[in-house]
């Protein structure tokens, strides 16, 4: 389950999950931009590459109207991700349990010093979150 953390000038909402897939699998499906939209119930697009320095566009269920324009900020294959803009930035992290297993886990803070001026504005991630690691789970394990 998504959990949020609230503090004055930030919020950080969390997810983690298990896979029964190898982290090459799961890397796979969280780096291929095009095939979002067809696995994860959650992103209705998503534009551009996912490589490092590249700018993506995502659309999400959360606000239909806006176009989340990101950068690919960190990329260690198959075990880190991060993407983000000036007010947030979204880490995806696929760690080895065992030997059929990854954890996957998603971590996005949001703040700076006008947040607390719009925080009421921002819809709660923590369903997205939990929707976004099944979805992702389910695609993985179909894959392997």
């Amino acid at each position: 389950m998504a959990k949020t953390t609230k503090k004055f000038f930030s919020r950080e909402t969390e997810v983690a999950i298990d896979i029964r897939a190898e982290p090459e699998q799961v890397w796979a499906v969280l780096t291929n931009a095009a095939d979002y939209p067809s696995w994860n119930s959650t992103v209705t697009s998503l534009g551009g590459r996912i490589a490092l320095g590249e700018k993506i566009k995502l659309k999400s269920v959360l606000d239909a109207k806006r176009t989340f324009k990101l950068k690919v900020l960190e990329l260690e294959a198959p075990a880190r991700m991060v993407w983000g803009d000036a007010m947030g930035k979204r880490t995806y992290l696929v760690t080895r349990k065992d030997a059929q297993t990854v954890t996957f886990s998603m971590r996005e803070r949001i703040g700076g010093p006008l947040f607390p001026l719009f925080a009421g504005m921002i819809p709660s991630f923590d369903e997205v979150f939990d929707k976004f690691a099944a979805d992702l789970k389910k695609k993985a394990e179909g894959a392997s």
